[in-house]
């Protein structure tokens, strides 16, 4: 069974969340409300929920201060909006879920489902410090992505990724220390959110790091060989701008 906080300036949109909550998320037994960042965080020291339902944009605040102001995150944070905002690719990277209003019932429960299911405090601690470096760097993408996995979540520097292969609506990771994830992502998720300065998609199953390339081979078509040996696969069509890219990194 879990508690909730319900973050929103907006007394309807608390309402009608807490409705939602009660009705189609029957693992909820307990939900709080609180209008501003001050009254939420009071009511967090007091009753240590396990879930915060935040809103990101408040009155004379952002929902992003209450997460600044704790010294430890011990509880699945869900963020609601309005619309999709300049922190959308910073959500995807830090692997947190948000929900865009008017909030649909079916990624409510999934949601919710999840965070029942995770209730990892020590990584959703790194997540929600994911998630603010992301929001205060001058630079939107970071060295580190949160990938989710079927036994939870990773934190992954990018560096050490060697490259990214799709297996359907799946993306499998393949990393420099001989390691492997597959997330249950796509991979034009991941081809928008990596830096397409060090990322390149050479085909359509394959995003590559371009500093891990070993060489690329002309024979048999044409294909890229990393470092860890491995042979990618490269279209026709991303040949030249492949070898293109790979001159100016010399």
């Amino acid at each position: 069974m879990l508690s909730a906080i319900i973050l929103d300036d907006e007394k309807p949109g608390r309402e009608s969340l807490k409705a939602l909550l009660l009705r189609y998320c029957p693992d909820i037994t307990l939900v709080r409300e609180a209008s501003g960042v001050d009254e939420a965080k009071a009511l967090i020291e007091a009753s240590q929920p396990d879930v915060l339902f935040l809103d990101i944009e408040l009155k004379n605040e952002s929902g992003f201060n209450l997460l600044e102001q704790l010294d430890q995150v011990h509880f699945e944070t869900i963020f609601t909006t309005a619309h999709q905002s300049y922190a959308f690719k910073a959500f995807k990277f830090s692997g947190l879920d948000y929900l865009l209003k008017p909030i649909d019932v079916e990624e409510l429960v999934s949601a919710v489902n999840k965070a029942l299911v995770k209730k990892d405090k020590e990584s959703q601690n790194k997540q929600v410090e994911l998630l603010l470096n992301h929001l205060s760097s001058d630079k939107p993408s970071s060295n580190t992505i949160c990938l989710p996995t079927s036994d939870g979540v990773e934190f992954i520097k990018t560096r050490n990724i060697l490259y990214c292969q799709a297996q359907g609506a799946y993306t499998r990771f393949v990393l420099s220390e001989g390691k492997a994830l597959l997330v249950s992502r796509n991979l034009k998720e991941y081809e928008t959110l990596l830096d397409n300065k060090e990322f390149m998609r050479v085909h359509n199953s394959y995003l590559i790091n371009l500093i891990k390339v070993k060489k690329y081979v002309k024979s048999d078509g044409g294909y890229i060989v990393m470092t860890n040996g491995d042979e990618v696969n490269i279209s026709q069509k991303n040949k030249e701008p492949f070898l293109e890219v790979m001159r100016s990194l010399r």
